[in-house]
């Protein structure tokens, strides 16, 4: 009997919108506002950041394309820095993403249900708003939500397709919306607005002297928008014609979605005066929708939560698709037991690697509900991103020397020169933005140790490097040579 393996059924589209759905979602309908309170004094300046934090992940994404159109396998950054820089690099590299993306699938589905508070709240069922405030309540929603995208991921096939593709559509159709109301209202109507409903009067800030520190800070954190891409080089032994597919993919997603965050933060930031947003931000977690509704008709109100609410249900299938891929691809190296990488019978999914996901993405959530404070779970992402991004950007320094076979099968910008130039410069800027993170979460003010998110960085690196040079001495004993080629499909 033949192997069961993983089947090229994904088409472009399905590969683009794998990589826009893990990019949309908390990264525009709350992380844009929700800064106010993690980086006080951002002010105004929240779309100049956003425009900052695309320059790191506008390298990375290049770095991607050119690495991914000469491996089209699954395990993305795994691959390309353990191909093209070395084994324990490009393990570092996947266990930090895996570990990172894992957590803030969790987060995200925390995340949801105070969007889906919102669509109680304004259809005027308060009392079931208000029980969704409550914490077990919360945390038992987002845990279901987990759980029903690990059985759609190992079904996979038509209903992920059936699943993504159809939410992706509406979840842009519905977004729409809030970028039309940033042309149809502004400042005043949302004053009025907020005074006729509530009695509160607002005296907008119109200026606000401008801190390069925080201006960093923000836009590390915005940084983490950007990231869902990397999804897309997850496809690689489902994606059609994937030395083409999979580096198109990644350059039109990151396109798609960065020209949407600066139209949708700036249509919000249009309407809603900034200090508002800063003061609501530190009594709960505010989302666009939320912030639109005092202005727009309860109807389109409702329609643009239902659209936000859609968004982030899209990031779930998404995620725990890239994730799961990075694990099939440690246990065809033997890095993780052969069983992890073992195919389901019938739908032809890593169901082992979801499962794993999914216990993972649960403690995410578990996390955020004892923390206080989703940022967490975002903190510790966008370290592990950022070395991720930064390895990738050295590969393409180094895979000319590292494995040349391997280098000529570039099919993206095959300039080495300005492969080079992308490779350097992208590293640079992401150790600039590396050490503004670290900085910032080193010097916060936090209730424990634990919530400094680099010091659970560090502790699970360790162990992941320990992990790793236990089963290296193993790989080398029996095939030292494994790490020089593609793995089979």
């Amino acid at each position: 009997m033949s192997q069961k393996k993983l089947i090229r059924q994904m088409g472009l589209m399905l590969v683009t919108a794998t990589g826009i759905c893990s990019m949309m979602g908390a990264s525009i309908n709350v992380i844009p506002f929700m800064i106010q309170k993690n980086v006080p004094g951002i002010g105004p300046y929240v779309v100049p950041a956003f425009l900052f934090a695309a320059i790191p992940a506008i390298f990375a994404a290049y770095s991607y394309a050119i690495l991914s159109s000469s491996m089209p396998r699954a395990g993305g950054s795994y691959l390309y820095a353990s191909r093209g820089l070395s084994p324990y690099l490009g393990f570092i590299a996947s266990f930090s993403q895996w570990f990172g993306l894992s957590i803030v699938i969790g987060v995200i589905a925390y995340i949801i249900v105070p969007f889906i508070r919102d669509v109680f709240y304004n259809l005027g069922l308060i009392s079931i708003s208000d029980f969704l405030e409550v914490g077990y309540v919360r945390l038992s929603i987002s845990l279901i939500l987990i759980w029903v995208f690990v059985y759609v991921n190992i079904i996979g096939g038509k209903l992920y397709r059936n699943t993504l593709i159809p939410m992706l559509f509406i979840m842009f159709a519905l977004g729409s919306i809030v970028i039309v109301s940033g042309v149809l209202f502004n400042q005043n109507d949302f004053i009025e607005a907020v005074f006729e409903i509530e009695k509160r009067e607002i005296t907008p800030i119109q200026y606000k002297q401008f801190d390069w520190r925080v201006f960093l800070t923000a836009s590390t954190l915005l940084f983490s928008s950007f990231i869902g891409f990397d999804a897309i080089a997850q496809t690689g032994n489902e994606a059609k014609n994937p030395t083409k597919n999979i580096p198109r993919a990644i350059l039109l997603a990151i396109f798609i979605v960065s020209i949407y965050y600066i139209l949708f933060t700036i249509s919000v930031y249009n309407i809603v005066p900034w200090n508002f947003v800063a003061d609501e931000s530190l009594i709960k977690d505010i989302t666009a929708p939320g912030l639109l509704s005092y202005v727009l008709p309860p109807f389109w109100g409702i329609l643009i939560i239902l659209g936000a609410t859609i968004a982030l249900i899209n990031d779930l299938p998404a995620m725990i698709l890239s994730v799961s891929r990075l694990m099939f691809a440690w246990s065809k190296d033997k890095i993780f037991p052969k069983k992890v990488s073992s195919i389901h019978e019938k739908y032809n999914t890593p169901h082992i690697s979801i499962f794993v996901v999914g216990v993972v993405a649960s403690i995410g959530s578990v996390g955020s509900h004892f923390a206080g404070d989703f940022f967490l779970g975002i903190d510790i992402m966008v370290t592990s991103m950022m070395i991720n991004f930064l390895l990738m950007c050295i590969t393409v320094i180094t895979i000319a020397k590292v494995n040349p076979k391997l280098y000529k099968e570039i099919t993206i910008l095959k300039n080495r020169s300005l492969q080079k130039i992308i490779g350097y410069l992208g590293s640079v800027v992401i150790i600039v933005f590396l050490v503004i993170h670290t900085y910032k979460d080193l010097t916060s003010e936090v209730d424990a140790w634990y919530f400094h998110s680099t010091f659970i960085y560090l502790i699970v690196m360790t162990l992941a490097s320990l992990y790793f040079l236990i089963r290296w001495i193993k790989i080398k004993r029996n095939n030292k040579h494994i790490f020089k080629s593609l793995p089979s499909e």
